[in-house]
């Protein structure tokens, strides 16, 4: 826990009880399914209270107490009202009419998804388009290739071109990060990687496609009818949306204290804008618009109380990391180094981005970041090949897994409530090693050596 304890006093088993949060995600699932389902939240606590109750009795309850506030003011309540937001808004946005799921029109919907991302963020354009999508290959058998590679595209990799697209980002552009910096240095490599898996997606859909495409689906595909968007007051809020992030980081007039705590004067009115615009959005947006979207709260529900959990429980986790070479993590973190403590770019690229697989990619960002030296102006010049290999693995690698970025578990909850199977856990990491994995290895060859 970073604030009041050194996290070189840390030892390792502080993270067991977010070990144990992670396969209780992944296996629970599997192995108890109706028991995880009905008891997720309970069994999340309760390893939140493993970590909180010892830590208590080691420091202090007022220790302890601090730093449950400090984790929920600075980080859980900005992330999940944003969060909050971005889905009550996105999920107003209806787009009528009928589109087939064939493979040019479902590569064209994750394209168009993928830049997108950049724009509304990797989460407002997941809930924007991920309904259309369902609809589009409601008839399709073989479909949930299409929403793993929509998690790969929109809900990570899409957000690498602006601040507006990926908390790591929008976290470097707070320190000082240019905003059009990731624009015209990520750029390459953002068409690269998306480029490449929009390609391997569209075979493997083509292919699924043909061996799959019945008289039924040519008779959809006769009654096409051009797509028509209902909603705009919501497209208007999301502008609003990106207005208030834009704001933290143009406008921080001074810091007030809550609880104890000094918190930006801006944070604060960007969650009271951020809650506003979910009010607005549910007052002006029709019960009968968000009904044929399909949309319901389970989903954004499940979100906000594994991520509480998460965010409680990873911190020690992230104390150690900050601890640099003085903390148990020492010989992980000495590896980003070369013998004349220059940093070496690809070893960023992955430790930074297999960290932000299973930790929250934010404050992962932020440990390396200052790991790296933690000066703006000195990383975007002669540290840029640094600074563009950590904010790739931090923004490109929290696709493989579901944990790893918010909007991918969001995804995974609303596909599974239309009643399409996803994969479990380690079958989404599967998915993730056959196809993330070469396309990293490709790009760090080509972009980080």
């Amino acid at each position: 826990m970073a604030e009041a304890v050194d996290g070189a006093a840390l030892s390792p088993a502080w993270g067991l009880p977010f070990l144990g949060l992670l396969l209780s995600i992944a296996l629970m699932p599997l192995l108890a399914g109706r028991l995880w389902h009905h008891h997720d939240g309970k069994i999340a606590a309760g390893w939140t209270l493993l970590l909180l109750l010892p830590f208590a009795a080691t420091f202090g309850p007022e220790v302890a107490a601090a730093e449950v506030w400090h984790v929920l003011a600075t980080d859980y309540i900005p992330f999940i009202t944003l969060l909050l937001a971005l889905y009550t808004t996105g999920g107003g946005v209806l787009l009528t009419g009928r589109l087939v799921g064939t493979p040019a029109v479902n590569t064209t919907l994750l394209g168009v998804g993928t830049l997108a991302a950049s724009l509304m963020g990797t989460t407002g354009a997941s809930m924007v388009l991920i309904r259309p999508l369902l609809r589009a290959n409601a008839h399709r058998a073989r479909r949930t290739h299409s929403f793993v590679f929509f998690i790969f595209l929109v809900s990570n990799i899409g957000g690498a071109l602006t601040p507006l697209g990926d908390p790591p980002l929008y976290l470097g552009f707070l320190k000082g990060v240019g905003f059009f910096w990731t624009t015209t240095h990520l750029l390459a490599e953002f068409l690269f990687c998306a480029g490449l898996l929009l390609a391997v997606y569209w075979l493997i859909d083509s292919w699924m496609w043909a061996r799959e495409r019945p008289a039924a689906v040519a008779a959809e595909e006769a009654a096409y009818q051009p797509l028509r968007i209902q909603g705009w007051a919501n497209l208007g809020l999301l502008a609003g949306i990106v207005g208030l992030v834009l704001l933290q980081g143009l406008w921080q007039p001074g810091k007030v204290t809550v609880l104890g705590l000094p918190i930006g004067l801006e944070q604060l009115v960007a969650v009271a804008g951020f809650l506003g615009i979910t009010a607005a959005s549910v007052r002006l947006t029709p019960r009968a618009l968000r009904e044929a979207n399909g949309f319901t709260w389970g989903a954004m529900a499940e979100v906000a109380r594994l991520f509480a959990a998460i965010f409680l429980c990873m911190a020690p986790v992230l104390a150690i990391l900050k601890a640099g070479e003085a903390g148990a993590a020492g010989p992980l973190v000495a590896l980003a180094s070369d013998e004349a403590g220059r940093p070496i770019p690809w070893v960023y690229f992955w430790t930074a981005g297999g960290l932000s697989s299973f930790l929250d990619n934010a404050p992962t960002y932020l440990v390396f970041f200052n790991l790296a030296g933690g000066d703006p102006q000195a990383l975007m010049g002669p540290g840029a090949a640094t600074l563009a290999a950590l904010s790739c693995g931090a923004v490109f690698m929290g696709a493989n897994s579901y944990i790893g970025n918010a909007p991918n578990f969001m995804v995974k909850a609303i596909v599974e409530e239309q009643g399409v199977r996803m994969p479990s856990f380690f079958g989404y990491c599967a998915w993730a090693v056959a196809f993330l994995i070469p396309t990293f290895i490709l790009a760090t060859f080509v972009f980080f050596r």
